[in-house]
C-alpha cells in the first residue's frame, strides 16, 4: 500500500489535547475528527484503510459493517484493547496494534502524587488557607487533617508491569517497603519475589492497582477484599475504574473501615453529576477522585503519538509493531 493510496482517520483526535497532529497530516491522506460517537463511527470509517482511535469503540458490528470493508489496521492509540473485538479483527484480516509503556512515567509520577496527598492532605491544607482557617487558628499550624510519614509504610502493589515498577522505584525513594502481589485467583506457584493477594490486602498500609481489566479482575476490590484491608489502609486506583466495587468502597469510607481512598478512574468516564462516586467525593474526605488524568502528560502525549506514527509506518512497510492482533 502506497502513502499515495492510504487513507488514515483520527475518530477522537480530542483526547490527545494540545499535541500536534501534523507529523501525521505532511506525511499522509487523514481525516481529523476531534470526537466521535457510537452512532457516527461506522460512516467515518468508510473509506479508510487505517482508523486511528484512543476510546471509540470498534466492536463486532462495526467490523462486520459494510463501511468497514477497506480497513486494514487499527492503531489504538493507548495500552489497554478493550475497546476493540481483537477476535473479529483477526478473523477479518484487520491488524491492531497499541502503544505499551508511553505513559509510565507519567502515571507512575501521579500515583505517587495520589499516595502523597493521602498521607500529607497537602491539597487539603492549602484550601483551608483559602478558607481563612489558618488565620483564625489560635496556635500557629493547623493540624485538622492527618498527616503520616511514609518511611517505613507497605506499599502493596497489584499489577507489576512497566508501571507497577515505576511505582515501586519511586516509592523506594521515600523509604517504603515494596510488596507485590501473585497473580489474583491463580494457583500457580507464589514466585519468590511475590506474595498472596489476599496475604498483601492485610498487611498493606497503601495498595495500589496498575492490573489490566479482564473478567478475572473486575470487581477485584470487593467487599471481601476491603474487609481484609487494615482500618488504617489507603487504596489507589490509576488503572481502570471496572477493578473496583465502588458501591463497596463507598460504604468501606463512610464506616472508615478502611482510612481513604484515591481513584484517578471511575466506572462512567466522563461521569453525569449524579455519578455515586462524584456524589461521595463531595461527601466523604477520605475520597480523592481525579478526572483519568495520570497518564496525560505532555510528554506521554507526544510520545503516544510518536509511537502511532512509527506503528503506522511499520505496517506500510509490511512489518509488523506492537501487534496484539
Amino acid at each position: 500500500m502506497s502513502g499515495a493510496q492510504l487513507r488514515i482517520v483520527f475518530l477522537d483526535a480530542a483526547t490527545y489535547g494540545d499535541v500536534s497532529l501534523e507529523r501525521f497530516t505532511r506525511r499522509w491522506d487523514c481525516t481529523v475528527y476531534e470526537l466521535t460517537s457510537p452512532e457516527e463511527t461506522r460512516a467515518r470509517l468508510a473509506g479508510h484503510a487505517i482508523v486511528v482511535t484512543n476510546k471509540v469503540v470498534i466492536d463486532k458490528a462495526i467490523l462486520r459493517s459494510p463501511e468497514a470493508r477497506d480497513l486494514k489496521l487499527i492503531a489504538v492509540a493507548a495500552t489497554g484493547v478493550d475497546i476493540i473485538d481483537r477476535e473479529e479483527a483477526m478473523s477479518g484480516g484487520v491488524r491492531v496494534c497499541n502503544v505499551p509503556g508511553y505513559a509510565s512515567q507519567s502515571v507512575a509520577q501521579f500515583t505517587l502524587a495520589l499516595i502523597l496527598e493521602l498521607a500529607s492532605s497537602a491539597g487539603k491544607y492549602s484550601q483551608a488557607v483559602r478558607n481563612g482557617e489558618w488565620q483564625r487558628s489560635p496556635v500557629f499550624a493547623l493540624l485538622s487533617y492527618p498527616v503520616v510519614e511514609l518511611k517505613g509504610k507497605k506499599l502493596g502493589i497489584v499489577g507489576y508491569g512497566s508501571i507497577g515498577h515505576a511505582v515501586a522505584r519511586m516509592a523506594q525513594g521515600f523509604e517504603m517497603e515494596i510488596l507485590i502481589s501473585a497473580h489474583p485467583g491463580v494457583n500457580d506457584p507464589i514466585p519468590p519475589d511475590r506474595i498472596a493477594f489476599d496475604r498483601l490486602l492485610s498487611l498493606a498500609d497503601f495498595i495500589s492497582l496498575h492490573c489490566p481489566l479482564t473478567t478475572e479482575t473486575r470487581n477485584l476490590i470487593n467487599p471481601q477484599s476491603l474487609s481484609r484491608m487494615k482500618p488504617t489502609a489507603f487504596l489507589i486506583n490509576t488503572a481502570r475504574g471496572g477493578l473496583v466495587d465502588e458501591a463497596a468502597l463507598i460504604e468501606a469510607l463512610r464506616r472508615k473501615q478502611i482510612a481513604g481512598a484515591a481513584v484517578d478512574v471511575i466506572s462512567q468516564e466522563p461521569p453525569q453529576s449524579d455519578h455515586p462516586m462524584i456524589r461521595a467525593a463531595q461527601e466523604l474526605d477520605r475520597l480523592i477522585v481525579t478526572p483519568h488524568t495520570a497518564w496525560s502528560a505532555h510528554e506521554a502525549r507526544a510520545r503516544l503519538l510518536q509511537e502511532v506514527e512509527e506503528n503506522i509506518a511499520a505496517y506500510l512497510q509490511g512489518r509488523d509493531r506492537n501487534r496484539v492482533a
